[in-house]
C-alpha cells in the first residue's frame, strides 16, 4: 500500500476494525518513511460474469430488481426482498469464488425465492428457467407440491 503522502511503496498496520456487517475491513495505517497515518478500506470483490462475457461487481441491488417483478402484486416487502438478496449474497460469498456465473446467480435465487413465496417463485422460474410450454408450469407445481406447504404457508398469510 502506497502511503498518500509521500508516496512510499510500504506501510504498517497499526489497528483493523471490521465495519458494514463484517463485509469491510477498515485498516489504520502508518508509513515508516514519513511517520504519517491514513486509513485504507477493504472489501472481498465478488464478480458476475455475463452471458455477452463482461464481468461486473455483484448488486444486491441487482437481485432485488429482478426479483421485484416476480413479486409484483404479492404480500412481500422491501426488507423481505433485502433479507433475500442478502442471503443470496451470503450464499455465494461461502462458495469461495471471486466471480460467478449471472447464470448461477438465478439459481441461487430460486430456493430462498421458493421459501418467500412460491407464486413469485413460479413466475421468477418460469422466465428464469425457459418454461415453454403448460406442462413446464405442471411439473414445477407437482414438484412443489410434492416438497411440501414450507413455502405455500408463507405465500398463503393475508396481508396487514
Amino acid at each position: 500500500m502506497h502511503c498518500p503522502f509521500c508516496r512510499h511503496s510500504d506501510s504498517r498496520v497499526v489497528d483493523s476494525r471490521t465495519s458494514d456487517d463484517g463485509a469491510t475491513i477498515r485498516r489504520r495505517r502508518q508509513c515508516p518513511n514519513c511517520s504519517r497515518r491514513f486509513s485504507t478500506s477493504e472489501t472481498a470483490s465478488l464478480s458476475v460474469l455475463k452471458r455477452s462475457g463482461v464481468s461486473e461487481p455483484f448488486s444486491r441491488a441487482k437481485v432485488i430488481s429482478g426479483v421485484r417483478k416476480a413479486c409484483q402484486g404479492r404480500p412481500v416487502s422491501d426488507d423481505q426482498l433485502a433479507m433475500l438478496a442478502q442471503r443470496v449474497e451470503e450464499t455465494i460469498r461461502t462458495s469461495g469464488l471471486a466471480e460467478i456465473d449471472a447464470h448461477e446467480v438465478g439459481l441461487t435465487i430460486l430456493q430462498p425465492l421458493q421459501e418467500l413465496d412460491v407464486v413469485a417463485y413460479l413466475r421468477f422460474a418460469s422466465v428464469y428457467q425457459s418454461f415453454d410450454s403448460l406442462e413446464d408450469f405442471e411439473a414445477a407445481i407437482e414438484r412443489l407440491r410434492a416438497e411440501g406447504p414450507r413455502g405455500a404457508a408463507v405465500a398463503a398469510e393475508p396481508t396487514s
